[in-house]
């Protein structure tokens, strides 16, 4: 059985069908962007993205991915070329425990691939099943218009 994460193919072993996929991404592949909240795909800690769309991984089996393509945090950007989404969170201090970053990110950039120009009400109602226990939200917030304007910025550039 193979896997596509993050443009590589991975092969993984067939009894890890049944697994649920945010075990393999952390325990087997070091990926650890995703995180384990709740495990019953509730919190949003653990969101990937699968074929652009937001996923809880905890609740994905392995199986159920093959053939379409996988995208964790660390597919997004890196340190050198930073996604907007995670620019924009560094810029508003977004993080305070940084348990819910993984979520919060990986929702607010398959929101802006649709919709690049979301507004805040579609921001809010993207962002409603992503739990933060801290009360970061007015900082998440801004920096989801602080993603959308370097977006912005990017297209015209």
């Amino acid at each position: 059985m193979n896997i596509q994460i993050n443009g590589r193919m991975i092969p993984l072993d067939d009894s890890l069908r049944d697994t649920p996929l945010l075990y393999i991404l952390r325990n087997d592949l070091a990926l650890n962007g995703p995180k384990y909240g709740c495990g019953l795909g509730e919190c949003g800690a653990c969101t990937v993205l699968i074929d652009g769309v937001a996923a809880r991984s905890c609740s994905v089996n392995a199986a159920s991915v093959v053939g379409k393509s996988v995208t964790t945090l660390e597919g997004i950007g890196d340190a050198e070329h930073l996604h907007p989404v995670q620019q924009g969170f560094i810029d508003e201090q977004a993080a305070q425990c940084g348990y819910c970053t993984n979520g919060m990110i990986m929702t607010l950039v398959a929101l802006f691939e649709r919709d690049p120009q979301a507004d805040e009400q579609a921001i809010k109602q993207e962002l409603a099943f992503n739990l933060c226990r801290c009360g970061t939200h007015i900082e998440i917030l801004r920096a989801a218009q602080r993603a959308k304007q370097i977006v912005a910025e990017r297209g015209n550039a």
